[in-house]
């Protein structure tokens, strides 16, 4: 277990790098979709395109802030080289999940290369996860500084 223990601050550094990028292509795609259902004039439902426009730009920028702050969670644990608590782990988790999900349906709405992007962001994470393991508190000191 010691490669995985030397090679975890790479991994976090290099998983915290990907999702900025991601964070930003995100950001960047959604701007995109906003403009493009505003000069069609595209209705779904009877909403109207400016609400369906500042949808996608709302969502866009909910789920870019989302991957930065996992990309904190991530570099503030590659700088301590300590595990994420409970809450960040959890945030780590679910950002795993989603781009376990997304994976599965890149294959059918992108193709093969998105898949293998998804999956290879879904491996630094679950890497960095499995790595640095559960925190572990501090241990206990007796008064004459040996431990207990």
């Amino acid at each position: 277990m010691g490669g995985v223990v030397t090679a975890r601050r790479p991994v976090a550094l290099a998983a915290a790098v990907v999702l900025v990028l991601e964070a930003a292509g995100i950001l960047l795609l959604n701007w995109i979709l906003s403009i493009v259902v505003d000069r069609q004039q595209m209705s779904l439902a009877g909403l109207r395109p400016g609400a369906m426009s500042a949808g996608t730009w709302a969502g866009g920028a909910v789920f870019a802030l989302f991957l930065l702050f996992c990309a904190a969670v991530l570099l503030r644990g590659a700088l301590r080289d300590r595990a994420p608590g409970r809450l960040p782990r959890i945030a780590l988790i679910c950002c795993a999940v989603v781009h376990g999900v997304l994976g599965a349906l890149a294959v059918g709405l992108v193709g093969w290369p998105a898949f293998g992007a998804a999956m290879v962001v879904l491996a630094l994470l679950v890497l960095t996860l499995v790595a640095y393991g559960e925190a572990r508190p501090a241990p206990d000191t007796a008064p004459g500084g040996a431990a207990a």
